[in-house]
């Protein structure tokens, strides 16, 4: 029995008296959005964040670019505005490496990709000195790892490891840390 039905005449004139004038409504067929939970969209919006540094940071390592190293003697390099006393302290080990990226097995893609996160993790993890382990091999990593890193605007300086370190086949990195809380102090 439908509530129509169980009404008497005069209820039903009762009724359409109250209500007044109805129109029907209209089925616009509009099917709703499923949401994302908010534990979701914060983990996504995480890692789109997270991509896109590490992209930006990408951004810097040209293959194009030609610096103009010393091909004489051990691999270094010193910023313009850095100290060039940064480079020996880096050559005689008064800085130990904070983070160590070995890019052994890796091809020139992979490494830059790695070199890219390494930058990025020294900002995450505020480490100023870091070790990157290129190997001799075939000298195609071993040339190309300067070239990247002299294109970055946080490394300051690097050198040729001393043997600890991994001596010609690596490079102590010198890298500035943009530190928010360094003017205070």
């Amino acid at each position: 029995m439908k509530f129509k039905d169980a009404l008497t005449p005069d209820e039903k004139d009762l009724f359409m008296q109250a209500i007044g004038k109805v129109k029907p409504i209209v089925q616009d067929k509009i099917a709703p959005i499923k949401k994302q939970t908010q534990n979701q969209s914060l983990h996504l919006g995480k890692n789109k964040a997270d991509a896109k540094k590490k992209q930006h940071a990408e951004f810097y390592f040209s293959d194009e670019f030609e610096p103009n190293l010393n091909q004489q003697g051990p691999m270094k390099y010193v910023r313009e505005d850095v100290d060039s006393f940064e480079a020996k302290n880096l050559r005689r080990g008064q800085y130990a490496p904070d983070l160590i990226l070995d890019l052994h097995g890796l091809d020139q893609k992979t490494a830059k990709l790695e070199i890219a996160a390494l930058m990025f993790a020294c900002k995450k993890e505020h480490a100023k000195c870091v070790c990157i382990v290129h190997g001799l091999g075939s000298q195609v990593l071993k040339n190309k790892v300067p070239h990247w890193l002299v294109q970055h605007p946080d490394v300051m300086a690097f050198h040729q490891a001393p043997l600890e370190w991994g001596g010609n086949g690596a490079l102590l990195v010198l890298v500035e840390l943009n530190d928010r809380f360094a003017d205070i102090i």
